[in-house]
């Protein structure tokens, strides 16, 4: 009879040890998603999100007189830690070319140099706003317009270059 006890008493640990993972692993699966769930407006804005294209991805690599050639000269240069420099650009349309003017620019662009070879393009709207900023207003026709809208957006290269 002792031994029956201690193997049910063991069982009843087991199962309890189990029971607490299983709570604990529920919570924590509860909270990732209600955390990831943020991030999206749905399903489109998901597959939307896994499917951009990196349209700068094609000029990785390429060096600092290239593009300059290709893009003119930036609106700004930032000289960085480790020899690093960042060559802002305005532009309207594909991307920035030789002479082009930042006062009817819609869109910017940040390309980092590294050692002379271009090792990043980050490029955005100028009215850069959120997705969800249509929830915050608070005329109900403006805010199905924003809805309707979406964000604006960028498109990025360098229509001069050979690439």
């Amino acid at each position: 009879m002792g031994a029956f006890r201690e193997i049910l008493g063991a069982a009843r640990d087991a199962f309890s040890a189990r029971s607490a993972l299983r709570v604990t692993l529920t919570a924590a699966l509860a909270m990732f998603a209600s955390g990831c769930g943020g991030g999206f407006s749905g399903p489109e804005q998901a597959i939307q999100d896994l499917t951009r294209v990196d349209y700068g991805k094609p000029y990785i690599g390429m060096s600092k007189q290239q593009v300059l050639q290709c893009a003119g000269q930036p609106r700004s240069q930032i000289p960085a830690s480790g020899g690093a420099e960042t060559l802002i650009y305005h532009y309207k349309g594909a991307g920035p070319v030789p002479g082009g003017t930042p006062k009817d620019a819609t869109c910017t662009a940040s390309l980092t140099f590294q050692g002379g070879n271009l090792i990043r393009v980050n490029y955005s709207h100028k009215e850069g706003r959120s997705p969800y900023a249509w929830q915050a207003e608070k005329d109900p026709e403006k805010q199905a317009q924003m809805k309707r809208e979406g964000t604006p957006t960028c498109v990025f290269s360098l229509p001069r270059c050979p690439k």
